[in-house]
């Protein structure tokens, strides 16, 4: 019989064996065996709207945001053809849109549009404009100013003639420099191209906009 010590070595020595050998196993089974196929990626769909269907196709700047590559994307098509339909036609299709604020209480847009007054009493209406995008972890106004600014100026002149508002203010907050910049840039655009003021798109409807901005957030 052999020694205690001369049989747990052999015990040990057995199991480093075995050991081996599955290890060996294992790396001839990694290299010979092809990974596995990832899953086939699905494009996701919100109801019946497809890819195609977006809005802001430059949300993420990798495009001109300004008038030429605005244009490009369909910005500012065929607006005077919209406006000659006159603020009833605007409203009536804001609301079979369905569209609504993002603000918490998701009040139908075409439905706040309709409170404004149909018949001035002399005063004149106006659109105002909150993107100080102040509500706690939200960026949802930034981008649009940053890489969409003709969109929003576009999407103005068309809430202005829902609204029969003859003038709209854009307030922006301090912080927000760059967006600030790019959305005064392409209001200035937008008039030099005939697009905002008098006759804005040669439609015989005058609207004006401006930007107006804080100190900062706290002002």
């Amino acid at each position: 019989m052999l020694p205690c010590a001369a049989q747990g070595s052999l015990a040990v020595g057995g199991v480093l064996q075995h050991v081996g050998r599955c290890m060996g196993h294992a790396v001839r089974c990694l290299s010979t065996t092809a990974p596995a196929a990832p899953p086939a990626t699905e494009k996701t769909s919100f109801g019946n709207l497809k890819d195609e269907d977006r809005i802001f196709t430059n949300i993420y700047g990798r495009h001109d945001p300004f008038i030429k590559g605005a244009q490009a994307r369909g910005d500012w098509y065929r607006t005077k053809d919209i406006v000659a339909k006159g603020s009833d036609w605007v409203v009536d299709q804001m609301k079979k849109s369905g569209l609504r604020g993002r603000g918490g209480a998701g009040f139908p847009s075409g439905l706040k549009w309709s409170f404004m007054p149909k018949v001035s009493d002399g005063r004149p209406s106006y659109l105002v404009v909150n993107a100080d995008e102040s509500e706690p972890g939200t960026c949802k106004d930034r981008e649009i100013m940053r890489h969409e600014p003709h969109k929003l100026v576009e999407g103005c002149l068309m809430a202005g003639v829902g609204m029969r508002a003859r003038a709209g203010y854009i307030y922006i907050r301090g912080e927000f420099v760059n967006e600030r910049l790019a959305v005064m840039r392409a209001i200035d655009e937008a008039y030099k191209a005939g697009f905002l003021g008098k006759n804005a798109c040669g439609s015989g409807y005058d609207f004006d906009l401006a930007v107006s901005s804080s100190s900062s957030s706290s002002s």
